[in-house]
């Protein structure tokens, strides 16, 4: 079968090519959203028949098969984060051709007469916070996002930044582009749009005014501590071998057992914000510890468990390929078990030894059929005891 995906705006008087409005007269089955079907029902043929886009998606698609030919319209471009994408995931095979109008964070762009080759964009729409994190964590200059009408809009959006510390960015609003009678762009402080709601749908541009810090190792003395104790933190320069060993530039997802201060969780983060992140820690006061520490570097979207490590459901998080331990409470073998059973074959786990027990404890607890060590690295800081990095495995 083919398809034809007209991508138009939300202006209620819609102007076509030659061409497109001849495929429009031509055919006769048409789907779309509730909102396209509003704006497209004066230029369909007598005798048309709908199809609404709705979930669930598979039974759009079912009708779709009794149809050799289906006109689709959708928001501006389709293949922008649209719906041609969808159909080309879910009929492969079918025959595609897209006639596309600007997509929306384009037309804010021009009302804003403001450049947007580079603007690096982000859909939240019914999307995780994840890529909106990693956007400001890397500081770009320039973000577009998409947004939606329930977790995401444009007053979620900025509360989420003024947590994180991310007030050096304008917000711009377009509302409703596209509709002659209602369309409204705006640009505020994030502040000011954290105080108001907007007509849905809307789209944003965030430029920045000034460029935040991301330092690569954190000083010790910039985090919040567990009851003021220095010793209960994994030394900077330590922290930066215990990165290196869990090679995470090329990993997606890192657990951090027993993260204490949360340290290696957001150095982590900070420096590869495309990580999903699972921190656990047995003390109760590590959910505040997390908590305030990556309010105060700007790192979000880190997932926290407060409880035993052994005991605490993790049937249902994805399996990790990178892990460090920072803290066993004698319960080695116990978390190793659990992590053979979860990992996948080439993750790695790190473990920092502070002694000859420790180390002996962390390698009697590996199966020798399932791991090899890689690498271990001694690191001394001051007068602190010798710290052997130990990178490992999983066959």
């Amino acid at each position: 079968m083919n398809f034809h995906v007209i991508g138009i705006d939300d202006n209620r008087e819609q102007s076509f090519s030659e061409e497109v409005a001849s495929l429009i007269t031509s055919h006769t089955v048409f789907s779309g959203g509730v909102r396209h079907h509003e704006i497209m029902r004066p230029y369909l043929p007598a005798g048309y028949e709908w199809i609404d886009i709705t979930v669930p998606l598979d039974d759009v698609f079912r009708r779709y098969e009794a149809y050799d030919d289906v006109v689709v319209f959708a928001s501006g471009d389709p293949l922008f984060f649209g719906f041609a994408n969808t159909i080309r995931r879910k009929m492969p095979d079918a025959g595609l051709r897209v006639y596309p109008f600007f997509n929306s964070l384009q037309l804010l762009a021009h009302r804003l007469l403001s450049p947007y080759h580079d603007m690096h964009v982000v859909s939240l729409t019914g999307r995780s916070w994840n890529a909106f994190d990693e956007a400001l964590i890397l500081g770009y200059g320039t973000i577009g996002l998409l947004t939606d009408k329930k977790q995401h809009t444009p007053r979620d959006i900025a509360a989420r930044m003024l947590e994180y510390g991310y007030d050096n960015y304008t917000m711009s609003i377009g509302e409703l582009l596209g509709n002659k009678e209602q369309e409204r762009v705006i640009t505020l402080s994030i502040q000011e749009a954290a105080q108001q709601s907007f007509a849905f749908p809307n789209c944003l541009m965030l430029r920045q005014t000034a460029r935040r810090a991301r330092p690569f190792g954190i000083a010790d003395a910039e985090f919040h501590l567990l009851n003021g104790r220095a010793k209960m933190i994994t030394k900077m320069p330590v922290r930066l071998v215990t990165l290196h060993a869990l090679d995470l530039r090329d990993r997606n997802v890192f657990w951090d057992i027993g993260f204490c201060t949360g340290s290696v969780s957001i150095e982590a983060r900070m420096q590869f914000p495309h990580l999903k992140v699972y921190a656990f820690e047995k003390r109760t006061e590590g959910a505040e510890l997390m908590a305030k520490n990556s309010r105060r570097f700007g790192v979000p979207g880190i997932e926290t468990f407060i409880g035993d490590f052994t005991e605490i459901d993790i049937s249902m998080l994805p399996p990790p390929d990178t892990v460090f331990i920072g803290g066993h409470g004698g319960q080695m073998k116990e978390i190793i078990g659990r992590l053979e059973a979860k990992m996948p074959r080439g993750a790695v786990v790190v473990f920092n030894s502070v002694s000859e027990a420790s180390r002996a404890l962390f390698l009697e607890s590996l199966d020798k059929e399932r791991w090899t060590t890689v690498e271990s690295i001694a690191v001394r800081v001051d007068d602190f005891n010798r710290i052997e990095v130990m990178r490992c495995k999983r066959k």
